[in-house]
């Protein structure tokens, strides 16, 4: 059986009740009016962000995505979108960029599957003093969203990264495709069409990188799929990825509970204990003999857990699903590149227990990989950016400048 959308319908959208019930009385300033949402006099006058691909390099991005609740909310960008950063981000010489201006963003940041955002100008190290400045403007960072991420939500890590001279490219799936997957379906066919993408600018010249950072589990098995899409299209892809960055995964295995609380989490948003971190720093939540762990979850979403986690027991062990899972985490426990790799994670995360990440990373170290590591101790599950910018900021600035701008000169070493 290829597709699981089927079997999802029903259990998802009977939990997703039981969750939308608990919160919608606590949401109504969440929710925008569909047909007048808070930020279209931005979206009237401004062009769209993503016109930087050229029209005979991307597959056209024409099919909608469908929600299981029959909404038709998601869009996709055209590739008509898609023209002039790309087309800036063609240029050699990055002090040729300074003058060119930037593309507005768009109103509604969770329209597209990816963007591109250009180096930001007063980043360019116009005087020649910094010696990596060269080997950023040649690197693109391509940031795969958690589940439930859209593009806004990645904006800040954009930022961070175009602020010191890098391109980034950021990528989200709807949940409605995400429901809806169908191996070989739409979902793995975006995934392809951003790495036809990603082997173009990175073979346009010589010296061209690509950096990694992943959220959470589904960001990590992206990265998976687009390793195995590089090597079907163009294998020297591979060697020009100099790090990867993996903040808040993996759990190297199909585990139920794992994808409950993921989607437990997307579903609930900050109604989920799995957006509280841990009010005692160094208690490892995943010690089920410590009462004082964590916050435990409302009865609501005790509920909702118990329902997904059934259900995850069955999808997850049908043939074809289990099968092409077990594929893609193969290739990341097994066939990683020969890179660099940063582990972000927490104690007090409610999804991916500390010591599976723990456990990948020893793994990884026993296989030649060099590999830094940082735990973060008490904050929640894919916000350890806000909850310590000064020590986020460290680890992501020392492993760019020890281990990706030198990695040719085997510079890095592994800390944890």
């Amino acid at each position: 059986m290829a597709s699981f959308s089927g079997l999802l319908h029903r259990p998802l959208s009977a939990a997703a009740v039981v969750a939308i019930t608990a919160v919608s009385s606590t949401l109504p300033e969440h929710v925008s009016s569909p047909s007048q949402p808070a930020d279209s006099v931005a979206a009237a006058s401004a062009p769209h962000p993503l016109s930087f691909l050229p029209v005979d390099k991307i597959k056209p991005l024409s099919h909608v995505p469908a929600s299981v609740f029959g909404s038709s909310a998601f869009r996709i960008a055209s590739p008509a979108a898609l023209f002039t950063p790309y087309q800036y981000a063609k240029l050699s010489d990055p002090r040729k960029n300074v003058e060119l201006p930037q593309p507005a963003i768009a109103s509604s940041q969770s329209d597209v599957l990816y963007r591109w955002h250009l180096p930001h100008p007063n980043a360019y190290d116009i005087h020649g003093t910094d010696s990596n400045s060269k080997a950023k403007s040649q690197t693109v960072v391509v940031l795969l969203g958690w589940l439930g991420a859209r593009q806004k939500h990645l904006k800040r890590y954009a930022e961070w990264y175009t602020s010191r001279g890098y391109h980034v490219v950021t990528f989200t799936f709807p949940m409605a495709d995400v429901v809806s997957y169908k191996v070989g379906g739409k979902v793995e066919r975006d995934v392809e069409s951003l790495a036809e993408h990603l082997v173009d600018w990175a073979s346009e010249e010589k010296g061209k990188n690509l950096v990694f950072h992943t959220f959470s589990n589904t960001g990590w098995l992206t990265y998976g799929v687009l390793l195995e899409k590089f090597r079907e299209q163009d294998s020297s892809a591979i060697g020009k990825i100099k790090g990867c960055i993996v903040d808040s995964a993996p759990v190297a295995a199909p585990d139920p509970q794992v994808w409950a609380s993921g989607f437990s989490a997307a579903l609930l948003k900050k109604q989920s204990v799995a957006t509280k971190g841990n009010a005692r720093p160094g208690l490892n939540v995943v010690d089920s003999e410590n009462l004082y762990a964590g916050p435990k979850p409302a009865v609501t979403e005790s509920a909702l857990l118990v329902v997904l986690e059934k259900f995850f027991k069955v999808v997850l062990n049908l043939p074809t699903i289990n099968r092409r899972l077990s594929d893609v985490l193969e290739l990341l426990t097994s066939e990683q590149p020969k890179c660099p790799q940063l582990y972000i994670y927490s104690s007090a995360d409610q999804v991916i227990p500390a010591k599976s990440v723990e456990s990948f990373i020893e793994r990884q170290r026993r296989a030649g990989h060099e590999v830094r590591a940082c735990d973060f101790l008490s904050s929640p599950h894919v916000d350890h950016f806000r909850n310590h910018p000064a020590l986020y900021d460290t680890q992501l600035a020392s492993f760019l400048d020890d281990c990706v701008l030198c990695n040719q000169n085997s510079c890095c070493k592994d800390t944890s």
